[in-house]
C-alpha cells in the first residue's frame, strides 16, 4: 500500500516528489505530503484526498530544497485525516513509512509513560520518536549518534513490515532508508540520488536501479547509495538495467490506464511468450524455475497460494495442472493460508502467484511452506520482488508496468505463464504427448492477434454496457476454466463500477442463485464451445424462462447462444486450454465502460490499492 519518493540532490525536490508521488496514483492513497529540507530546517506540508490539493497546500506554502521525502497514505492506524498523514514528525527528525509496526501499541505504552507526546494515531509516528530519541547523546562526554546510527537503533525496536525515508535538519544533505516486507528501489538520477516504493516514480530521472533487500538499509546522498545491512556489514549489488520506456508507464493517449492495459495485452502475452515457445515446438524453455527434471518428476501436489485476481489465475492453473501434467492441485487464498496451519511436504510444488510479487498475505504464505520443507515457484511481473527472492525459483510474466488498479494484463499474462507451466510439468512428467502440446502452444501462439480482435470490438461492448450501468446486481456463470473467468469478471465489475455482482460455478444455479433471477437481473454467461458447451446452454434455458436478462461470451458462429442472449460478444474459435485468456477480455471491456458509464474513477477505485503490503 501506499507510496514512497525520496530525493537528495541540488535541485529543488517538491516538483520530483510530488510527480514522483503521482506515479504512484494505483497503489492507493488518501492522503498525502513532502517534508523538504530547506538549509536550516525540515518543513512539511500535508493534505487529505488526492495529490490536488496537496498541490494547493504547496501553493500556499511552497518548499524549497534538495534533500527531501515524500509520501502517500493508504489508512490502516487512524483515519484520513491531515494528522494522520505522512511524513511525521519528531524534533529534527521526518519520517515516512509503509507497510505495519505491529508492536506499536506496545512501543507507544512504553513511551508515554517516558513522557513522549503523540500528534497522530498512526504506527508511523513511533518510528519518528525511536530515531529522534537514539539521536539524542547518552551524556555530554557520548558522541552524537548518526542519522543511520539512530535509524538502526529504532529498527532494532520494531516488529512488523516497513519501508523507510528518514530525514533530519541537523543532516541536510542525506537520506537513509530501510525495507523489510515492503518493496524500496533506489535510483542515481542527474546529480541526484532517489528512492521509491516502485520503478515508475523514478522512472523519469533513473534508468539504473537497484532494488534493497529484506534487512538493508542506505544512505543517499548527492553523490552517492551506500547500502548495508543493518548491522552495518556493507552491500555490494550491480544496478540492474530499466528497459521499459517512460511511454509504457503514461496512458498514451486512452482515456485511462485500464483501458490502455486492456489494449495492451496482445503485446504483453507475447512478451511472456517470448524466448520461451517456438513455433512449431512440442516443448517450453523456460529457465530460472528452480525445479530439474527429476523434481517435476516427483511432484505429489500442486498448491497454489494468491489474492484477488491472481487466486482466479491461479484456479485456472489448477485446471491445466490436472488435465495436463496429471497433478492433484489446490487453490488457497493465500490469506486464509498462515491461520489455517495447513500441512505441506517436500513433494509439494506451492505455486505463489502475485502480479506485484509483494503482496503480504502471498509471501506469508510462501514463507509458511519454506518452513514446513515444500518447494516454492513464484509467478510474478516486478523482478526480484520479495516473493521471487523468497521462492525457490521464479516464472516471471513480462507484461510491463500495469498502473491501473484493477489488473487486466497482468492476469492474462499470468494465465499465459501458467498454462506454459503446465505444458512444461506434463512433457517432463510425460503425461502430454507431442502432439497435444504443439496444439496448445499452436494456440498459445495465436492467442495476441485473437485478442486484438477481441479488443477491436470495443465499441460494441461500450453500447451494451449502457443496458448494465443501472441495475443493482449482475450474475456471472461459467464451468470449467470459464468458472474463475465469471469470478474475474465479477471482481472486476465490483472493483471499477461498484456494482453489487457475483460469479457462480453455472452448475450450482439451482443450488441457489437461480431465486434471484428476474426480470431486472442481468445474467452474464460464459458459454464458448468447450467441453461442457451443451450443459451451459441448458443454463442459459434456465435464466430465460425466469425471465432473466442473459448477456453470453459465445464462440463465433454459435446460433444457438446467441438466440438465447439479449447480447452476444463472440470470440474467435481456439483450443479449449486457450479459451480463459480470450474470454475474459469481453470482461473487462464491460466492467471498464460500465464504470465508465456512471461516471467513476477507473484506474483508482475507492478503498483498493495496486499492491496490498499489509495484511
Amino acid at each position: 500500500m501506499c507510496g514512497i519518493v525520496a530525493h537528495v540532490g541540488p535541485k529543488d525536490c517538491a516538483p520530483i516528489l510530488v510527480d514522483g508521488l503521482r506515479r504512484l496514483e494505483y497503489r492507493g492513497y488518501d492522503s498525502a505530503g513532502l517534508a523538504i529540507h530547506n538549509g536550516r530546517s525540515v518543513e512539511v506540508v500535508r493534505a487529505v484526498g488526492k495529490l490536488v490539493h496537496l498541490a494547493e497546500a504547496l501553493k500556499k506554502n511552497p518548499l524549497r530544497g534538495g534533500t527531501g521525502i515524500g509520501h502517500t497514505r493508504w489508512a490502516t492506524h487512524g483515519r484520513p485525516s491531515e494528522r494522520n498523514a505522512h511524513p511525521h514528525t519528531s524534533g529534527p527528525v521526518a519520517v515516512v513509512h509503509n507497510g505495519i509496526i505491529e508492536n506499536h501499541a506496545t512501543l507507544r505504552r512504553e513511551m508515554e509513560a517516558r513522557g513522549v507526546r503523540f500528534a497522530s494515531d498512526t504506527d508511523t509516528e513511533i518510528v519518528a520518536h525511536l530515531v529522534a530519541e537514539a539521536l539524542r547523546p547518552k551524556d555530554r562526554w557520548s558522541h552524537t549518534p548518526s542519522l543511520e546510527e539512530a535509524v538502526r537503533a529504532a529498527l532494532a525496536q520494531l516488529v512488523g513490515a516497513y519501508a523507510i525515508a528518514v530525514l533530519s535538519s541537523d543532516e541536510p544533505d542525506k537520506v537513509v532508508v530501510a525495507k523489510f516486507d515492503s518493496p524500496l528501489v533506489l535510483g542515481r538520477g542527474d546529480g541526484a540520488w532517489l528512492a521509491a516504493s516502485d520503478i515508475p516514480a523514478i522512472l523519469m530521472h533513473a534508468r539504473d536501479v537497484t532494488l534493497l533487500q529484506d534487512g538493508e538499509m542506505a544512505t543517499l546522498t548527492a553523490e552517492r547509495a551506500i547500502i548495508t545491512k543493518l548491522d552495518g556489514t556493507p552491500v555490494l549489488r550491480e544496478p540492474k538495467r530499466v528497459e521499459w520506456s517512460i511511454e509504457e508507464a503514461e496512458k498514451g493517449g486512452f482515456d485511462h490506464f485500464m483501458l490502455k492495459e486492456i489494449h495492451e495485452q496482445p503485446k504483453a502475452i507475447e512478451a511472456t511468450l517470448r524466448g520461451r515457445v517456438e513455433r512449431g515446438s512440442a516443448d517450453v524453455v523456460l529457465d530460472g524455475l528452480g525445479i530439474d527434471d527429476e523434481q517435476a518428476r516427483s511432484i505429489g501436489r500442486v498448491y497454489f497460494v494468491a489474492c484477488g485476481t491472481s487466486a482466479h489465475s491461479a484456479m485456472v492453473g489448477r485446471y491445466w495442472i490436472e488435465q495436463l501434467a496429471r497433478i492433484p492441485s489446490i487453490v488457497e487464498i493465500a490469506s486464509e493460508v498462515r491461520y489455517r496451519d495447513p500441512v505441506f511436504s517436500p513433494n509439494d510444488l506451492v505455486v505463489a502467484v502475485s502480479q506485484s510479487g509483494e503482496t503480504a498475505d502471498t509471501l506469508a504464505a510462501v514463507k509458511a511452506a519454506r518452513s514446513q520443507g515444500a518447494r516454492v515457484l513464484a509467478v510474478a511481473n516486478v523482478l526480484d520482488s520479495a516473493i521471487p527472492r523468497a521462492a525457490d525459483g521464479a516464472l516471471y510474466t513480462h507484461a510491463g508496468p500495469e498502473i491501473g488498479v484493477a489488473s487486466t494484463k497482468c492476469f492474462t499474462t499470468q494465465l499465459a505463464a501458467l498454462l506454459m507451466f503446465a505444458v512444461w510439468l506434463g512433457r517432463k512428467r510425460g503425461t502430454l504427448s507431442d502432439e497435444a502440446s504443439r496444439d496448445i502452444l499452436a494456440a498459445l501462439h495465436r492467442t495476441p492477434g485473437q485478442m486484438r480482435e477481441l479488443v477491436a470490438e470495443a465499441p460494441r461492448v461500450a453500447q451494451v454496457s449502457r443496458s448494465i450501468a443501472t441495475a443493482r446486481d449482475v450474475l456471472f456463470l461459467g464451468r470449467g476454466t470459464q468458472f474463475p473467468i465469471a469470478l474475474e469478471g465479477a471482481l472486476k465489475l465490483k472493483e471499477v463500477s461498484y456494482i453489487h455482482a457475483e460469479g457462480y460455478a453455472a452448475g450450482e444455479m439451482k443450488h441457489g442463485p437461480i431465486a434471484l433471477i428476474d426480470a431486472d437481473l442481468p445474467v452474464v454467461v460464459l458459454c464458448p464451445k468447450d467441453r461442457n458447451h451443451e450443459k451451459t446452454l441448458s443454463n442459459m434455458q434456465e435464466v430465460r424462462a425466469r425471465e432473466g436478462r442473459v448477456i453470453s461470451v459465445t464462440t463465433q458462429g454459435d446460433r444457438d447462444a446467441a438466440a438465447l442472449s439479449e447480447a452476444t460478444f463472440s470470440m474467435p474459435e481456439t483450443h479449449e486450454a486457450v479459451l480463459p485468456l480470450l474470454s475474459v477480455i469481453p470482461m473487462q471491456l464491460l466492467s471498464y465502460y460500465v464504470a465508465v458509464e456512471r461516471g467513476l474513477d477507473v484506474d483508482q477505485p475507492r478503498n483498493l490499492a495496486k499492491t496490498v503490503t499489509v495484511e
